[in-house]
């Protein structure tokens, strides 16, 4: 009986796909036949999706295709309006930024500079842990979290592995005998002897060695390893938060940054309006909170695992074992090239044009143009496009004559390590976001949330902002991500408060994902090598959790509300709140004029 049911159960889940996929429609039919109007119609597809997102029936960016089919079907919008929302200006920066991430991983000047960074820093495990975590931090502004995090832990492990061979050989044994010589040794790995006494050495060692018991070695090596695994830990969790938290910091870092400036864009061309969101404004709201972040996640491990002590960080020889380990892996790489440089020159010249566009209203490059003209992915596309036509080698260095020089980055390394999927994913955000503007769902659920106007706006935002960092524990944060911002976008409009004020905050909160291996790819890559376990990275991640919103939070009311005006609801938003206002005023006198007649 047992068996056939476990073969049953067993059945099922082989085709659990198949079955999501297939049931989920049907289950919801009622929510499409008995409830009328077109909020229900976008509330039906919405909800197929956000069950196919979490349970991953599909591929996350296959589902985010879906809008093309379903919209249509149930009359909500036609299919070419659907399709074109997929390709936007902010699809296109992150194209551009996807591009030169790719080539500079190409290069490999992403280890280069994580491995100079360790070179530096030495091997106390505190600041080897800030050696890891800082590389680690920069490069996941500007290339994938989950690319920063596969390339950092070999590098870790490698270190790690020199620290256990280095504690085996330089494992110190003190030794008293207490006698008529009283003779005190020192043993150094295995061969130096040291004599603190003109004692007999050797009747020394031999007297220690019977008073020694099996039992307190097997104490000292017990310590020594769980010192030694506390240390794994803590590299291993302090590589994964790290590339969450640098992804916060700039707006190409990760997917769900770039979806909220998608939505920020829409929200104010609607009004006839330029969108606040740029590179330049985005990183002096994002960077010091990813910052200060970074910086308790540091101390926190530090208390955590390794208890505020050194690991052996006294011994002049496993200084230098852990360096020549780095020092050796760094030398594998060779001498800079030619290629190596233009790339880094390329990345640079971007940031430098990314953050000079728009200097928060002193100016910029960008004022060259007319408004609207040039954007964020105006550079992001240039640069793209200059790293494949700008030469890798030298011409007089050309071994190969008659063909021609080849570029910085081969158009098959980039369809290899893009990931363009998440390209789709955008674009399907974008098209959600669309349906529920079009649909007035997200209107009408904003309107229910106003139960919350008696809030203060800070605490709102302080809920919304846990309430979307634990949902981002178990699902993905880009649809948690899609999901909310037409949302927030309503509910702070109706609350008269800039758009921006409830959209910004549960967007960075959707990467303050520390708890689960499932929560975020980093998360997921420094669980598989077996050093963390479930119960580590929710007790780190717990306590992580809720200072990174509280950091966000209290960013958001002091410096983010100075750049962007968050309490102040733009004037091109005020009169459509007006004439909503005088709209509904109006409904009301008519209805009560013809009630009295």
């Amino acid at each position: 009986m047992s068996s056939g049911i476990r073969g049953a159960c067993s059945g099922l889940l082989t085709v659990r796909n198949i079955l999501v996929v297939v049931l989920t429609p049907i289950v919801l039919l009622p929510l499409l036949l008995l409830v009328k109007g077109d909020e229900a119609k976008c509330g039906y597809c919405i909800i197929i999706m956000a069950v196919f997102w979490v349970t991953e029936a599909l591929p996350i960016a296959v589902t985010s295709l879906l809008p093309v089919i379903l919209f249509p079907m149930v009359g909500l919008m036609y299919a070419k309006d659907v399709s074109s929302t997929y390709i936007n200006d902010t699809a296109m920066l992150f194209v551009g930024g996807l591009i030169v991430a790719a080539a500079i991983e190409n290069w490999n000047i992403h280890k280069r500079l994580a491995l100079r960074v360790l070179m530096l820093v030495g091997s106390e495990p505190r600041w080897l842990m800030f050696g890891m975590m800082l590389p680690t931090w920069f490069l996941s502004m500007w290339i994938s979290n989950t690319a920063t995090t596969a390339m950092m832990i070999p590098i870790a492990n490698a270190v790690l592995v020199q620290l256990k061979e280095t504690r085996d050989k330089d494992e110190t044994v003190r030794v008293t005998a207490v006698g008529e010589e009283d003779i005190q040794l020192t043993v150094i790995g295995k061969d130096e002897v040291k004599n603190s006494t003109n004692g007999n050495i050797n009747n020394g060692i031999d007297k220690q060695g019977e008073k020694r018991s099996e039992a307190d070695d097997r104490k000292s090596d017990e310590s020594t390893e769980a010192e030694y695994l506390r240390m794994c830990k803590a590299l291993s969790l302090a590589i994964a938060y790290s590339a969450n938290c640098g992804g916060v910091a700039s707006l190409t870092g990760t997917g769900p940054n770039v979806i909220m400036k998608g939505a920020a864009d829409i929200v104010f061309q609607e009004k006839n309006m330029t969108s606040p969101v740029t590179f330049a404004s985005w990183m002096q709201y994002c960077l010091p909170i990813s910052a200060i972040i970074v910086i308790f996640v540091w101390i926190w491990l530090q208390v955590l695992f390794l208890r505020c002590k050194t690991y052996n960080s006294g011994s002049p020889e496993q200084a230098k074992r852990v360096r020549n380990a780095v020092r050796k892996q760094y030398e594998e790489l060779g001498p800079i090239t030619f290629g190596q440089v233009a790339v880094i020159i390329h990345f640079t010249l971007l940031a430098v044009l990314w953050v000079t566009r728009e200097l928060g209203g002193v100016g910029g490059w960008g004022d060259i143009f007319d408004e609207r003209t040039v954007t964020d992915s105006t550079p992001a596309i240039l640069i793209s496009i200059s790293l494949f036509l700008f030469p890798s080698i030298l011409p007089h260095n050309f071994k190969e004559k008659g063909k021609p020089l080849p570029p910085l980055l081969q158009w098959k390394a980039a369809e290899k390590m893009v990931p363009w999927g998440v390209v789709l994913l955008l674009g399907g955000g974008f098209a959600l976001a669309k349906g529920s503007q079009v649909s007035g769902l997200s209107k009408l659920i904003g309107d229910q949330l106003t139960v919350f106007k008696d809030f203060e706006p800070w605490l709102m935002n302080l809920v919304l902002c846990f309430i979307v960092a634990g949902a981002t524990e178990v699902t993905s944060n880009t649809a948690i991500c899609t999901l909310m911002m037409p949302i927030m976008k309503e509910l702070a409009i109706t609350l008269e408060v800039n758009p921006l004020y409830f959209m910004f905050p549960t967007a960075i909160a959707t990467s303050f994902a520390f708890m689960l291996p499932v929560a975020t790819p980093p998360n997921a890559v420094v669980f598989s090598y077996g050093f963390v376990k479930v119960f580590d990275m929710v007790t780190a991640g717990f306590l992580l959790n809720i200072i990174a919103v509280l950091v966000l939070v209290f960013g958001t009311e002091t410096w983010g509300d100075a750049i962007f005006g968050f309490h102040t609801l733009p004037d091109g938003f005020r009169v459509a709140v007006n004439q909503s206002l005088s709209t509904n005023l109006t409904d009301i006198l008519t209805t009560t004029a013809t009630s009295s007649i």
